[in-house]
């Protein structure tokens, strides 16, 4: 779409043929470049609340594009603006076409931006990583959205994305890059049931999933990819690969070679000798490496068998409500909900998951129980002592039992301090230490145990990886040696594989020193591999509770069901034969949030009782430990 800005960048060589064409050869802001970027072929940007005007209504903003690329008058761009919105799901379409961006929610302003792709019936729609910044049931409805729209313009879709399980669900093709280039390409279930690339197989294995044996030790990528600025003259995986060769240190960057019908791949390891029936010796150990990572065994499951003695955390009917301001008075007009009577126990040793979409209370509830906020009502009992209602003089002394990881490290970490400062601090804040030695030996330790070199310390946190830099992260956390961990979305910031070292970190910290999480998460694949026991939030409220076995084999609320149908397995022969529970409509908001069930307006299970009745949590099945918020279950 030649959107690249010249300067800094410009396109060195090569073509972009486009149904014959050769887009370079026009020039980036002609007639000609113009008529086809918007006219023939759209673009989804990754979030669409940067990528529409704030000072224009939705409907001047569709109409815009029609005007120009296919001439059409006010009135006429207007009846096709409403067409358009109505077609992508926006209720009351004619009444919204006067609203401003702002007034939407965050997949209703991705479905203006579907809307505005598809205004000018290009014959290419480029997605940009499209699901990205939404909640998985959301994603769920932009993704067949997207396909359907795609089915009934017939253009072709390109989806820009990370999640294989996007991937494995939607595409047709797959080209898998690295360092700027192709490393393998061919047919969905080709890459998937036979991934012939190192880098793929390693993507592969690094991220978990919701149909796996609960227990695998995800397999991180080892190293961090290549700097762009001085790219290697050889295969920028190398440093990287646990199946290189000598020749891949002696020769440039292998160029794409067929290793199947239609599939291609950029691998020394893969070339084919002699004739098509003879492989290499190289080829043949990676095939064998595959078969050892795929025949590794399990890691035997951790069962958590406690006694009610060793609870760390019991919170009971927690509510957070946030006062609603007005006027210059500042005048309390109303309230937030965000929490609305909350009940749960951690026990000693294990992982709590809080699971959910955006503004159901997770992360309220983790600043809760660390008493970051002071709760409306309900009680917080740590270590058997009640902190909720504690005076805040007493409060400090039990801070260095309970730790917090943020979601981003770059921005929790102080960007003037030393890596071991940062992770010191807490220590001199609690007078942990007698001594600079005693001080100096306790932060070597924790780098070491965070897998981090001591000699890092003196670096700020931008000379830092991602990865090391949510180590330390962890290893401040570590500092005080807590009892309990506040995990909110450790990993939601971080590359695939990167996230994978940071899942095994927390699980063997949490083997080596019996550490207590609260996991907050919307990733409902990462919270299934490392919880004992999920809850699932709505609205302020938990919907239902049981250990991840249990919750994930047989879900018994209607949301926690839609939540884990609408996460994508990276298989596309699972995908093929899985059952999807679509929910329509968006979580309501927690200003004005409906009677009764809060869940009913999206229920396709939703009786008049759940209009007006508010469920509690109760007892399902033999088990006591499987509790649902759901009227259906009561017992009448």
């Amino acid at each position: 779409m030649q959107l690249i800005p010249i300067p800094p960048g410009k396109i060195a060589s090569g073509q972009v043929l486009f149904e014959g064409q050769d887009l370079l050869q026009f020039e980036k802001n002609g007639p000609a470049m113009r008529g086809i970027r918007g006219g023939e072929i759209a673009m989804i940007f990754q979030e669409p609340m940067t990528s529409l005007n704030p000072t224009m209504t939705i409907g001047r903003q569709l109409s815009e594009a029609m005007e120009l690329h296919l001439g059409l008058d006010g009135q006429a761009s207007r009846e096709k603006a409403i067409e358009l919105l109505g077609m992508v799901g926006i209720p009351a379409a004619e009444e919204r076409l006067e609203d401003y961006p702002h007034n939407f929610s965050g997949g209703m302003r991705q479905r203006v931006m579907i809307a505005m792709a598809l205004s000018c019936n290009p014959r290419l729609l480029i997605a940009d990583e499209p699901t990205t910044a939404l909640d998985v049931t959301i994603q769920a409805q932009i993704l067949e959205l997207m396909k359907d729209m795609v089915e009934r313009f017939q253009a072709s879709l390109v989806i820009v994305t990370h999640n294989l399980g996007v991937v494995a669900r939607y595409a047709d093709r797959i080209y898998v890059m690295y360092a700027g280039r192709i490393v393998e390409a061919g047919p969905t279930k080709e890459i998937f049931g036979n991934p012939r690339h190192p880098y793929t197989m390693a993507l592969l294995k690094a991220v978990p999933r919701l149909d796996e044996e609960r227990g695998r030790k995800l397999v991180p990528i080892v190293g961090l990819p290549p700097n762009l600025i001085q790219m290697p003259p050889t295969c920028a995986f190398l440093p990287r690969c646990p199946y290189s060769l000598e020749r891949c240190a002696r020769e440039p960057w292998p160029e794409l070679a067929p290793v199947g019908v239609g599939h291609t791949v950029a691998c020394y390891a893969e070339r084919l000798q002699l004739d098509s029936t003879e492989i290499s010796v190289a080829a043949r150990n990676v095939q064998a490496a595959q078969a050892r990572a795929s025949e590794a065994p399990v890691e035997q499951e951790r069962k958590v068998t406690v006694s009610d003695d060793d609870l760390v955390l019991d919170v009971k009917d927690l509510k957070m409500y946030f006062p609603i301001l007005r006027g210059i008075t500042r005048r309390q007009v109303g309230e937030v909900k965000a929490l609305d009577g909350i009940s749960f126990t951690v026990r000693r040793g294990e992982t709590l998951g809080l699971v959910g979409e955006s503004g159901c209370g997770k992360t309220t509830t983790g600043r809760c129980v660390l008493r970051l906020y002071e709760p409306t009502a309900g009680e917080v009992w740590f270590e058997g002592q009640e902190i909720a209602s504690l005076p805040e003089r007493k409060i400090k002394p039990l801070r260095r039992k309970m730790s917090l990881v943020f979601q981003d490290p770059a921005g929790s970490l102080d960007p003037r301090q030393t890596a071991g400062s940062i992770v010191g601090e807490p220590l001199k804040i609690q007078n942990l230490v007698s001594s600079r030695a005693e001080y100096r030996d306790r932060v070597d330790y924790l780098f070491r145990t965070v897998g981090l070199e001591p000699s890092m310390q003196d670096r700020v946190p931008h000379e830092f990886s991602g990865g090391q830099r949510q180590r330390l992260a962890v290893a401040r956390a570590l500092a005080c040696d807590p009892s309990l961990i506040v995990c909110d979305e450790p990993i939601s910031a971080l590359d695939v594989s990167i996230q994978a070292q940071i899942i095994n970190l927390l699980q063997d910290l949490q083997e080596k020193l019996g550490l207590t999480y609260l996991f907050v998460a919307h990733d409902l694949s990462v919270v299934r591999h490392i919880s004992d026991r999920i809850a699932v939030m709505y609205l302020g409220r938990i919907v239902e509770i049981a250990d991840a076995e249990t919750l994930y084999e047989d879900p018994k609320h209607s949301y926690t069901k839609a939540l884990l149908s609408a996460v994508p397995i990276p298989d596309p022969f699972t995908e093929e034969t899985r059952t999807r529970l679509m929910l329509k409509g968006e979580v309501p908001s927690p200003l004005d949030p409906p009677t009764g069930c809060g869940f009913h307006p999206r229920c396709p299970n939703c009786t008049d009782e759940c209009r007006v009745s508010v469920p509690e949590l109760q007892e399902v099945g033999i088990s006591t430990s499987h509790q649902v918020a759901c009227l259906r279950y009561y017992a009448h």
